[in-house]
């Protein structure tokens, strides 16, 4: 059986990996975070969790030792995107695993890329939202550090992670619940989504399959689904009716000097412009431009999305899996049907108001 570190192992991807894994004996666990505290979750298994700053090679080498292969599942702000792509590699390759698998995100194309799009396809420099970037730079990073080290290597590009401890549905479930949610254009998008355990199915593949090795895939559930579809059985289950969440017109075209600013190249002359710009005002540009997911929800329902938000859920492309059906023989396992009614009883158990009978509903 491999042994295997999983990085990122308290974060909603890398926690069920590592449940699933050890409860099927698929794998020898290791467990990394980076706090004693975020290792609460898995110490209930009794594996040998270890603790390790994913920017800090040498940390990462003690963290890794004995173990066959390293999941990266891990997230971050830019420097972890950015920079913990090598450190991983590099301390994998210090002790003798042999496979990295990063679990990367279809944000590298954009979130509404164009028809035809698949992983032969050039990653955009230009993206209005920044995470992407991040990513793409990420993915970079890694294959270079791969190349210098021998290190065999996987790239899976999840679309929108879904089910228990998502931040799509605990997001959307918190806002219901503040009276602040809204959706962009009826929730008629596409969401390009894949529910958790299919995502950690393929990871899975990633580490067995041979022919997967240095080659990047694109993973998505079986199901065609709209972001009304995503987020209705939450708003059955909270007791909401979908025809009283608010509806947000689509981002404007119309972009502010500050946006404008963030689209440039990440180049010198995008740099020297920027450091122009005093450090006190530098980054409420920033907050203006692009206002991150994850950030609290407002008291009450904006006037106008957030730019990524109205990006994502005006998506008409659905990303293709051929490549991850030919290659990995990824068949997702989990319908979304059942995935929804699972999603919802997750809710329950983490003392969502969900109403009686709403499992069985959704």
């Amino acid at each position: 059986m491999l042994r295997v570190a999983v990085v990122g192992a308290n974060g909603s991807v890398g926690s069920r990996l590592v449940e699933q894994w050890h409860l099927e004996e698929r794998a020898d666990v290791a467990p990394v975070v980076r706090r004693p505290e975020a290792a609460a979750g898995v110490l209930r298994f009794g594996l040998d969790c270890r603790v390790a700053d994913a920017l800090d090679e040498r940390q990462l080498t003690r963290a890794f030792a004995g173990c066959d292969a390293v999941v990266h599942a891990g997230a971050g702000p830019r420097p972890f995107v950015t920079q913990s792509p090598v450190s991983v590699v590099r301390a994998a390759a210090q002790v003798g695993a042999q496979t990295v698998v990063y679990l990367s995100s279809m944000a590298v194309h954009g979130w509404n890329p164009r028809p035809g799009t698949d992983e032969a396809t050039p990653l955009p420099r230009r993206q209005p939202v920044p995470y992407n970037r991040w990513k793409a730079d990420g993915e970079r990073a890694l294959r270079s550090a791969c190349r210098e080290t021998g290190t065999r290597f996987v790239i899976l590009r999840p679309g929108i992670v879904y089910g228990p401890r998502s931040q799509w549905i605990v997001g959307f479930a918190r806002a219901l619940v503040e009276g602040s949610a809204s959706v962009v254009a009826g929730g008629r998008g596409i969401c390009n989504a894949i529910y958790v355990d299919n995502l950690v199915h393929a990871a899975g593949l990633a580490l067995e399959r041979e022919e997967a090795a240095n080659e990047t895939f694109l993973v998505a559930d079986d199901d065609a689904v709209t972001w009304r579809m995503l987020y209705e059985p939450v708003c059955r289950a909270l007791g909401h009716s979908w025809n009283a969440i608010a509806d947000l017109p689509p981002h404007s075209s119309r972009r502010t000097p500050a946006e404008r600013l963030l689209e440039l190249k990440e180049g010198p002359a995008a740099r020297v412009i920027l450091d122009r710009v005093p450090r006190a005002v530098r980054n409420p540009i920033r907050r203006l431009a692009v206002r991150p997911l994850a950030e609290e929800p407002s008291p009450r329902v904006p006037r106008t999305p957030v730019l990524e938000t109205s990006i994502l859920q005006t998506c008409g492309y659905r990303f293709p899996t051929t490549k991850a059906r030919r290659l990995l023989g990824f068949e997702p396992p989990i319908a979304f049907d059942e995935a929804s009614r699972r999603t919802v009883a997750w809710l329950r158990f983490a003392g969502y108001p969900v109403a009686a009978g709403a499992r069985e509903a959704a």
